[in-house]
């Protein structure tokens, strides 16, 4: 059995490295739906391994000055305590174990990131031309943002980048580097919070870590090799399907107990 944990955390990390899709959003599904992890503790497992391969990715942005940290702090102010919220409901669902609605909301989230990545991946990145900095207003943007992370650890890559870009006039290089930095740190603050309501299962993230860091290196040397957008757009679609797969099972659960 270890053997396909280990694989299943270097495929995650393979299509991260060749997509730039989230772990979180990758993750949760293949973890709930082929290996029959319990949502919470996927979430939580979620979280944990997109901070092990965003920390890889965190000191490259930090040392090329791709960061800005004004603007990573605004993200921040909001997107810390919402992530920390997002959290709690977790929790919530899980002590009242109500675990279908909780698969169906882990669907529309699903759902939602994927047709989102599908309608906006191949978008060129364009940066703001609006002279004003409305920046502060990430504070609020973001906390509804982390509050996704925590309870699904999906989100913060796709959603923080179109804010950057759209409240900014950050260059694209700081637009990455920042977002990468902002969703390191939700994920590390949602990750903590999970681990001490011991929502993880450690032995399987260490084999998911295990196999991600080879997953990641052999995604960063093929990179330049495989076409990025057709492989992101499969990709998409197959994350479509997934959530499409916990909202049949959620509403065949919930006409079972009719």
């Amino acid at each position: 059995m270890h053997y396909v944990q280990y694989l299943i955390g270097f495929v995650i990390a393979l299509f991260i490295a060749l997509t730039g899709v989230g772990a979180g959003t990758i993750t949760v599904p293949i973890l709930v739906l082929f290996l029959r992890v319990p949502a919470p503790i996927a979430v939580g497992i979620g979280l944990m391994f997109a901070t092990a391969v965003k920390l890889i990715l965190v000191p490259a942005q930090i040392a090329r000055r791709n960061v800005a940290w004004r603007t990573l702090g605004y993200m921040l102010l909001g997107g810390a305590p919402g992530v920390l919220l997002g959290s709690l409901f977790l929790q919530h669902l899980v002590t009242a174990g109500s675990q279908n609605t909780l698969n169906a909301i882990l669907g529309v989230i699903l759902v939602s990131m994927a047709s989102w990545q599908i309608f906006y991946s191949f978008r060129p990145m364009r940066q703001n031309t609006d002279a004003r900095d409305r920046s502060p207003w990430l504070s609020w943007l973001m906390f509804p943002v982390g509050a996704e992370v925590g309870f699904s650890s999906a989100g913060a890559g796709a959603l923080g980048s179109a804010a950057l870009l759209a409240l900014t006039a950050l260059p694209p290089a700081q637009v990455v580097g920042t977002d990468i930095v902002f969703g390191f740190a939700v994920s590390l603050i949602g990750s903590g919070a999970h681990w001490f309501s011991h929502a993880t299962n450690p032995e399987l993230l260490l084999h998911l870590i295990e196999g991600g860091v080879v997953g990641a290196v052999s995604g960063t040397l093929l990179s330049t090799k495989i076409p990025r957008r057709p492989l992101r757009f499969a990709l998409c679609v197959w994350l479509l399907i997934l959530g499409g797969q916990f909202l049949f099972n959620s509403f065949h659960v919930w006409a079972a107990t009719r």
